[in-house]
């Protein structure tokens, strides 16, 4: 039997649901590198999910600790959804993906990790990124680390 070695996942395994909101407790720490924010907005900001499906796996938050979109602002509903606009564009001159999904997943039962704070995320597809090691091995292999994933899209941010 072949082993993949993932030691960087006992961190998060142990860590338990300490962390509480991480939509609410990375902005204010202002380390965007460190806590993965590639961008920042009035209403909202779009950051690299470190447990992703695929590299370039990216979620847009507003600040505001909503848990609907119905409870957002206009401003807010707008800003949030400038922002998975933007964050396609950096993806897509980033990693030139074949697809993209993008899509909230509101409350437990629907598989939000975070289902007090609302939040959308947009994943780069490739055909056949869902090959046999997903669907039988039940493991993903991500060719970059996310510090090297972050880098890339911050530099296609301005352009």
């Amino acid at each position: 039997m072949n082993r993949l070695w993932a030691p960087w996942r006992m961190e998060y395994l142990m860590s338990g649901s300490s962390e509480g909101c991480i939509f609410c407790s990375k902005p204010p720490q202002n380390d965007d590198e460190a806590n993965l924010i590639l961008l920042r907005t009035p209403h909202s900001f779009v950051m690299l999910n470190a447990y992703p499906y695929n590299n370039g796996h990216l979620m847009i938050a507003p600040f505001r600790h909503v848990s609907s979109f119905t409870e957002l602002t206009a401003e807010e509903r707008c800003d949030v959804m400038d922002n998975i606009a933007h964050a396609e564009r950096i993806l897509e001159r980033a990693f030139s993906p074949q697809g993209m999904n993008v899509g909230a997943n509101m409350g437990h039962c629907a598989g939000a990790g975070i289902p007090g704070h609302v939040h959308v995320h947009i994943v780069p597809r490739w055909e056949g990124d869902t090959n046999f090691m997903p669907v039988v091995g039940e493991t993903r292999v991500l060719p970059e680390t996310l510090q090297q994933t972050y880098h890339r899209l911050r530099a296609h941010l301005d352009k």
